[in-house]
């Protein structure tokens, strides 16, 4: 899930945020696997007059009831401004697993011995 909070909150506010998710999955019957905080960042358009948002990304497992519960919770809330729920496929959860371990292979590594496409 990624979900992106109102940018004028103060840091404490976005705490409490997160942890309100974290909680509402932990109470339905989920569990928290990872939650990456990527902070405030250009939206690609303006949502509700802003300009940014302060992003979050968080991988969990539960059930479908949890994950309504969550999104009714997101849905309601002033301070969330956009969120979108993935479900793991099988390519998904093997980027996931060799993201955590470091070994992701290195895709569109350009050699130094190539030219550049700005070269020609």
């Amino acid at each position: 899930m990624t979900y992106i909070l109102n940018p004028v909150l103060d840091e404490e506010r976005f705490k409490e945020l997160v942890s309100f998710i974290h909680k509402l999955i932990a109470d339905n019957g989920g569990e928290v696997a990872e939650t990456d905080e990527w902070g405030a960042k250009k939206l690609a358009y303006d949502i509700d007059g802003k300009g940014t948002g302060y992003y979050v990304n968080l991988y969990f497992n539960a059930p479908a009831p949890a994950i309504e519960v969550v999104e009714r919770a997101m849905r309601i809330s002033d301070d969330v401004l956009r969120y979108i729920t993935l479900k793991y496929d099988a390519k998904m959860l093997r980027h996931y697993e060799l993201r955590k371990k470091g070994e992701l292979p290195q895709f569109f590594v350009q050699d130094e011995d190539e030219p550049k496409e700005d070269d020609n």
